[in-house]
């Protein structure tokens, strides 16, 4: 009898040796690693779930075992909001550190270059902007807005492909203060500016209804705001000129616009010379009538909702004051206009 009553207890003591043991192998697999070194990078690719996030902490020795730690996250029913993306962890984070981090996307900041486009820049100006932004030749840039191949954005925007267009791209890069990945290709960089001008036609409440009102397509509303863009300087005006470029377009008048002649140009004129204004192009509104055949320039958001939203008026020409103010008058015959002109010219300083 007292043989099996020993028998009894030296069971029980083994069982509670091994269950000790056992916790104590539980809680020292659950100790934060031993601090030592710099931070660890690592990496979660999209897809991967908190099983093989596990293992990677493990295999980069974040934590002491990996088992242990996905028993933990079905315990604290964790895991299931984990972020794709590169992170950095010291040895010796705990499990709820690390958790916390992963769940709110706490990931490296990648280095990122930010560059400013004007409004009112042509293509081969933006192209020599990132040029100089990224480091590169401009026509590492160039090429990717002549073809706007392979960006989804340029088909979404139906941007058409036409012989007669200087780049493809011109009007639809949108002035604006970007941040980008400093890894980002040319291709990604042009992309970008597309959906930002995406964006912004979308911040325009029902301006595909309105588009369909005035008859125009997307790429006829960007010349003509690319060409208010180039007139004009204040912008209570830019309403007013585009009406006035309706006005000639109903009346197949031509626009004769000096920016258009300025954008065949290779540096810009102070004056433009009657040679200049007979260049064979159909950019050249002064031997052409109808719109160019594209945007000249990148318009801005409230050159894009003058040409939207036009000025009714029954004028049809206009000229830059010469007194600073950089404004314009505006005449409704050719009299008016000439009397317009002198009038400028006498308030020249």
């Amino acid at each position: 009898m007292k043989a099996a009553i020993r028998a009894v207890l030296i069971v029980i003591l083994l069982l509670a040796l091994a269950g000790g043991g056992g916790a104590w192998y539980i809680w020292n697999g659950m100790q934060p690693v031993e601090p030592a070194g710099p931070a660890v990078t690592f990496t979660i690719e999209k897809g991967m779930g908190s099983s093989e996030i596990a293992d990677l902490l493990e295999e980069n020795g974040i934590i002491r075992n990996g088992l242990l730690f996905k028993g933990y996250l079905k315990w604290v029913k964790e895991g299931s909001s984990f972020k794709a993306g590169t992170y950095t962890a010291s040895p010796g984070d705990s499990y709820d550190q690390l958790i916390a981090r992963l769940n709110a996307g706490d990931v490296v900041k990648e280095e990122t270059v930010v560059f400013t486009i004007p409004e009112g820049f042509t293509a081969a100006q933006v192209a020599d902007k990132l040029a100089e932004a990224w480091n590169q030749k401009a026509e590492v840039f160039l090429k990717v807005i002549d073809s706007g191949a392979g960006l989804a954005a340029a088909d979404r925007l139906g941007i058409p492909v036409n012989a007669e267009l200087r780049h493809r791209l011109e009007g639809y890069l949108f002035p604006e203060t970007y941040e980008l990945v400093k890894d980002s290709t040319p291709q990604e960089i042009v992309e970008a500016m597309l959906e930002q001008l995406e964006k912004k036609l979308d911040s325009i409440p029902d301006w595909k209804t309105k588009l369909d009102k005035r008859g125009l397509s997307l790429h006829e509303l960007l010349t003509v705001a690319s060409l208010v863009e180039r007139e004009v300087v204040v912008d209570e005006e830019r309403p007013l000129v585009a009406g006035v470029i309706y006005n000639r377009l109903n009346k197949g008048q031509k626009l004769e616009i000096d920016a258009t002649v300025q954008y065949l140009l290779d540096k810009q004129k102070e004056r433009l010379l009657n040679k200049d204004l007979k260049v064979d192009s159909p950019y050249n509104t002064y031997k052409n009538t109808g719109l160019p055949p594209g945007p000249i320039a990148s318009p801005g958001l409230a050159s894009i909702q003058a040409a939207l939203e036009p000025k009714a008026s029954e004028y049809y020409f206009y000229v830059t004051k010469k007194d600073g103010s950089q404004g314009h008058l505006f005449g409704k015959t050719y009299k008016e206009h000439l009397a317009n002109i002198q009038k400028s010219e006498q308030s020249s300083p």
